[in-house]
């Protein structure tokens, strides 16, 4: 049986990690990579130089977001599809991400987490509610 009484902040905990990931991920391509560098590595692998841009913007302002609890359930969601690319690419180089250029496993279970902060909605302490606070149930028995 689940604890609902700390659910809200097992939620809040989660949405910050992932916040705070996200944040330090989008500083990575900006400050060590670069974002000219980020372009071209994009472009080694197939993908339009352009989605190097939207992935930076996607982190930086998805990361702000939950670390705020902003629209939460949306913005997990949102960016799935920019972590199922990176499991994509990642799945040649093997299962451990120490391999040589990085496995599958780290964004994979990225691709979870964010599907279970959509699942969890805000959490406590967010600036603004995706959906209404639950209410207490009564008691049975």
């Amino acid at each position: 049986m689940s604890d609902t009484r700390s659910a809200d902040y097992a939620a809040t905990l989660l949405r910050v990690s992932l916040g705070g990931l996200l944040l330090a991920h989008a500083a990575l391509k900006v400050f060590v990579f670069t974002v000219p560098g980020t372009v071209a590595f994009f472009q080694s692998i197939g993908y339009p130089g352009a989605f190097a841009y939207l992935v930076i913007a996607a982190e930086a302002l998805g990361g702000i977001a939950l670390v705020l609890g902003l629209w939460t359930r949306w913005v997990a969601l949102a960016l799935v599809p920019i972590l199922i690319g990176a499991t994509i690419q990642h799945l040649p180089n093997g299962w451990l991400f120490t391999g040589k250029g990085g496995g599958w496993e780290f964004p994979a279970f990225w691709t979870v987490t964010l599907l279970v902060q959509a699942l969890l909605g805000d959490g406590a302490w967010a600036l603004r509610w995706s959906q209404p606070a639950p209410q207490a149930r009564p008691a049975l028995g």
